[in-house]
């Protein structure tokens, strides 16, 4: 069910919070009169800079884009010039992304718009509102970004439908652009100048990607604790290893939110104390060094959220409008370096809860390290194959992101014939980080089970 409070958007303050109650539960989001105010402020500039540009070259008013920037377009082409743009751009491959991923970036594009850096007219960002708040989903193929200018190709799609073009999903219908508007009860709108550029110049698609995964990861960091919790007790591990003397020597803070983590959920425990005087000396690492492996993902984790919690609400675009200069200033806001580190990052974090969580798996289903506990996990064996396939498909998934884990943030391929000669790959890092955690998910789960 949708829920009833919208989120105002005045492009400083969106929360992840704020993402996932959009994007995942549907919640309506609005235009701020704030961000209503910067918006018109903005459109100004933009206007004037319109009607005097004739003589010189302002970017993505009267020129072409990329290496095209040279070329004089006409003033009564600017309208075409715009449209043009998102039909040009819109060239994505693959399968689309999925729809909470969409409804994130559409959100973050006109929370990006309110910002009032890039000139797009009020009624261009309520018209991509009234498509979120009314279901209009755009089709938006998930490959063709290489992350600088931001997300170009996916952006294009996402707007085309703005114009009546493109495709787009209503009540899990696919449609194209005219139609899913008409369906909706929306007239398309005609982008004057800049309007296309403010459109698909960002890093909305990145930064979605990122702001979901967080939420979910947030979570993963809190099961994995839950799950060796429970893994410790099963196999008569010890709680000494997670006292909080132990991580005061060693402060790092993920460490020591783990371990305080566990040794709550241990509070108590029955199990733990009826094996507190037996032989054993040491527990293996997948148990003693849990907080130190889930404490550096954590760490990892916070890393991304405080660099996706700034682009929540950055200004990406190219050029920026800025109303107190008076200015159109060319620059790389757009270029998706910071968050393809993060997002590398957090695919290496989510990994790692999973890899070490698998071990423990092995340790719960392996007769020669479980101190008892029947193989595999079943009192039939032969007959039944108890709990050793859920082992191979955690060994399987843990494998999987291991590959994944490859940096994509530390490459790059020139565009635009060397005029964009370096870029991010920072939707390869969110599309690689999207599978690793549901791999990390699966895997966390096979140790619950």
């Amino acid at each position: 069910m949708a829920l009833t409070t919208a989120v105002s958007l005045t492009g400083d303050d969106l929360t992840l919070a704020d993402v996932w109650a959009v994007a995942v539960k549907d919640a309506p989001a609005e235009l701020s009169e704030e961000g209503r105010a910067k918006l018109h402020r903005a459109r100004e500039l933009v206007e004037r800079a319109a009607a005097e540009s004739s003589g010189e070259h302002t970017y993505g008013i009267n020129t072409g884009f990329g290496r095209f920037v040279s070329k004089t377009i006409p003033p009564e082409l600017a309208e075409e010039l715009q449209l043009r743009l998102l039909r040009s751009h819109a060239c994505g491959v693959g399968d689309p992304y999925p729809r909470e991923v969409v409804r994130a970036a559409m959100l973050l594009r006109a929370n990006a718009l309110a910002k009032g850096y890039s000139g797009a007219r009020p009624a261009t960002v309520e018209l991509l509102l009234e498509c979120l708040n009314r279901g209009v989903t755009p089709i938006v193929p998930s490959r063709g970004s290489v992350g600088a200018s931001g997300d170009l190709a996916p952006l294009a799609h996402l707007a085309l439908p703005l114009v009546g073009e493109g495709s787009a999903t209503v009540d899990g219908e696919a449609l194209d652009g005219g139609a899913a508007l008409a369906r909706a009860g929306l007239e398309p709108v005609v982008l004057h100048a800049k309007e296309g550029l403010s459109l698909i110049n960002g890093t909305q698609f990145m930064t979605a990607i990122g702001a979901l995964v967080l939420v979910r990861a947030g979570r993963l960091a809190r099961t994995a604790d839950v799950a060796c919790a429970l893994s410790l007790e099963a196999l008569q591990g010890s709680r000494a290893s997670f006292l909080p003397d132990i991580h005061e020597l060693r402060p790092l803070p993920g460490q020591q939110a783990a371990a305080a983590n566990v040794l709550r959920l241990l509070e108590g425990s029955a199990i733990l104390e009826a094996h507190r005087w037996c032989d054993k000396v040491q527990d293996a690492y997948s148990l003693r060094c849990a907080p130190q492996v889930h404490g550096a993902s954590r760490d990892l984790l916070a890393y991304a959220e405080a660099t996706v919690a700034v682009e929540l609400n950055a200004a990406t675009d190219n050029p920026l409008v800025l109303v107190e200069r008076g200015e159109l200033v060319s620059n790389g806001n757009f270029h998706g370096q910071p968050l393809a580190f993060a997002l590398d990052a957090a695919a290496m974090a989510l990994a790692e809860l999973a890899s070490i969580s698998e071990r423990r798996v092995e340790r719960l289903t392996n007769p020669s390290l479980s101190d008892g506990l029947p193989a595999f996990l079943t009192h039939d064996g032969g007959l039944n194959s108890g709990f050793m396939i859920p082992q191979y498909v955690a060994a399987s998934l843990v494998s999987e992101n291991k590959v994944l884990c490859h940096p994509a943030g530390v490459d790059s391929i020139p565009t635009s014939a060397g005029q964009e000669d370096h870029v991010s790959m920072g939707n390869a890092s969110a599309l690689k980080c999207w599978q690793v955690l549901a791999n990390a998910e699966r895997a966390l789960a096979i140790e619950l089970l």
